[in-house]
């Protein structure tokens, strides 16, 4: 179904990971724009600092402390919404998380941890709302993957799992949702400059020296501002684009991939360090 411009003028989106990083920064863009919104995440503190920075602005803003690995919270969101709305007809799957280590230094739990946030979330968070956002005249799902999504860096196979499997979701829901109302975009970020490395689960067998190193790493690698990173994201939803790209060392990744398709982490590797 082809539309014009989505307009944000006067909608609802609701946006997981709404407490820090490109997750207050869309919250912060989107009211900029006019859109009322419903911010989740399970961090009471960093919801009340993203709605203070809202403080004042026209629209409609409510909180939601909740955790998006509960399956109960999930299913019992949508209500909880329209308490505080009219109507939703965003959906920003923006809540992730990262971890330090390869794939023989991270236990199954960790692994299992990470793709409870980073994908199983995003899905269930999309069945419960889809109801919700076919009801609405213009509605769209905007799911924040990564350019780990597109290439697969060494000490990232647990994140770029989730981000490859949230990008094919992303795919196909779109393909199967093309002749209704509802929108699909996926979100490949570069560096941005958030906590996520800070914040990341550490491999328990992972020296101290290497946790700082490889921190030292990621901030010189993160350094897109979330801002940024937001108004990129949302032009491109505003467009309808179906993925967008975000930042400069995106868009490089994505052309060695193309041309480099298994040889790429020979040069990326080189890069990165």
């Amino acid at each position: 179904m082809k539309r014009g411009l989505l307009d944000f003028r006067d909608k609802t989106a609701v946006i997981t990971g709404a407490g820090s990083g490109i997750g207050r920064a869309l919250a912060i863009a989107l009211a900029a724009r006019g859109c009322h919104l419903a911010l989740a995440d399970v961090n009471a503190d960093g919801l009340a600092a993203t709605a203070a920075a809202i403080e004042g602005s026209p629209v409609r803003v409510s909180t939601h402390r909740f955790d998006v690995t509960s399956r109960e919270h999930v299913a019992a969101f949508p209500a909880q919404v329209l308490e505080q709305h009219p109507a939703v007809d965003l959906l920003f799957n923006n809540a992730g998380v990262a971890i330090l280590g390869t794939f023989p230094e991270t236990p199954e739990t960790d692994y299992d941890w990470l793709f409870e946030i980073n994908f199983h979330s995003a899905v269930r968070m999309t069945r419960a709302f889809l109801p919700l956002l076919l009801a609405r005249p213009d509605a769209h799902i905007v799911n924040t993957a990564s350019i780990f999504g597109i290439i697969a860096p060494a000490g990232q196979s647990h994140y770029a799992a989730s981000k490859f499997a949230l990008r094919g979701f992303s795919d196909a829901l779109r393909h199967e949702l093309e002749d209704t109302n509802v929108g699909v975009t996926a979100v490949c970020p570069g560096g941005v400059a958030t906590g996520i490395a800070n914040g990341a689960r550490l491999a328990p067998s992972l020296p101290a020296a290497i946790v700082e190193a490889q921190k030292q790493r990621a901030s010189q690698l993160l350094r897109l501002p979330p801002e940024e990173a937001a108004r990129v994201t949302l032009d491109a939803v505003a467009r309808r684009k179906p993925r967008v790209l975000v930042g400069t060392d995106a868009k490089i990744a994505r052309v060695l991939e193309w041309l480099m398709p298994t040889g790429y982490w020979r040069l990326a590797r080189k890069v990165m360090s």
